[in-house]
């Protein structure tokens, strides 16, 4: 999945569907989806219509996950729109007329999503408060919680989502993807030291100085001070860090701890050779794929 972030020099999918078809277009067998769609910088039909050219060209492999952020501070989202009015509250009608705008045309119906109308795009709702968390329990749709960056209202979100979850046409029961952190190296020393890229990322991005992400730096956590390591605990608290065995093992509680259907993992390494091979082990220590 691939979020869609404006103004910010560390993400690159600001055009997140142009990204998300090049990726399609690159792989076979993935799925490929938006994580998510910041559906108040756009017209739902619009939405609609790119999401159905990808389903079209990409059959069965594209996902559509929607969230009310702006993805940018007030002066792009400015810039995007031109208005800011209103763009909160309008978000779950939003979300019914991109719905649909997929769902079979009436025969009265005078405009048309073409590509979009009658395509079976899977679409989720994003977020990280309990807001999201009502919103998909009422539509009946399946849920993604932004636990590997913001996990303080996880449990009682998924409490809020399971508990007054209505069945719909497109799911029969709740269903709930989290975001996971893994850092996984031969050596849980060598994994904390890739670790310590994102967390240089959250120190400089609450403090204002948000950029690419940095290279690793060798005892990093040891030099803050003790709000910037709280800030980074709570931050960072959904993420495994390690050897391949440890890493299993802090996957496996976490998915204990919260039922999760499925996990979203995201390991933001400096070095690509170093995030392959992290990928590779985390395959090979969940069962996803063979060691040889």
């Amino acid at each position: 999945w691939l979020a869609e972030h404006h103004n910010m020099p560390g993400i690159a999918s600001a055009a997140t569907s142009v990204v998300i078809g090049a990726v399609a277009a690159a792989t076979k067998t993935i799925r490929v989806g938006a994580g998510g769609v910041m559906l108040p910088n756009h017209a739902p039909l619009v939405i609609a219509e790119q999401f159905g050219t990808l389903n079209a060209l990409h059959p069965g492999r594209i996902d559509l996950g929607l969230g009310r952020a702006p993805g940018s501070d007030q002066a792009t989202a400015r810039a995007l729109r031109r208005t800011l009015q209103g763009d909160h509250d309008a978000f779950p009608q939003d979300v019914m007329e991109l719905m649909q705008w997929f769902a079979p045309a009436t025969p009265d119906q005078r405009i048309i999503a073409n590509p979009g109308e009658g395509q079976a795009v899977p679409v989720w709702i994003l977020g990280s408060s309990t807001y999201g968390a009502q919103l998909a329990a009422h539509l009946g749709l399946p849920y993604a919680f932004a636990s590997h960056f913001a996990p303080g209202e996880m449990m009682r979100a998924l409490d809020i989502y399971r508990q007054t979850f209505r069945a719909s046409p497109h799911l029969e029961k709740p269903y709930v993807m989290l975001g996971y952190n893994a850092f996984v190296a031969d050596t849980d020393e060598a994994a904390r030291r890739l670790f310590t890229s994102v967390q240089q990322a959250f120190v400089n991005l609450r403090t204002g100085r948000p950029g690419k992400l940095p290279p690793p730096v060798e005892g990093y956590y040891e030099r803050l001070d003790g709000a910037a390591r709280g800030m980074i605990d709570a931050a960072l608290a959904c993420s495994a860090v390690g050897a391949p065995a440890t890493t299993k093992a802090a996957l496996d509680a976490f998915i204990a701890q919260t039922g999760a259907d499925e996990l979203m993992i995201t390991s933001q390494i400096w070095d690509p050779a170093a995030r392959v091979r992290s990928l590779e082990l985390l395959a090979v220590a969940t069962g996803l794929t063979r060691s040889d």
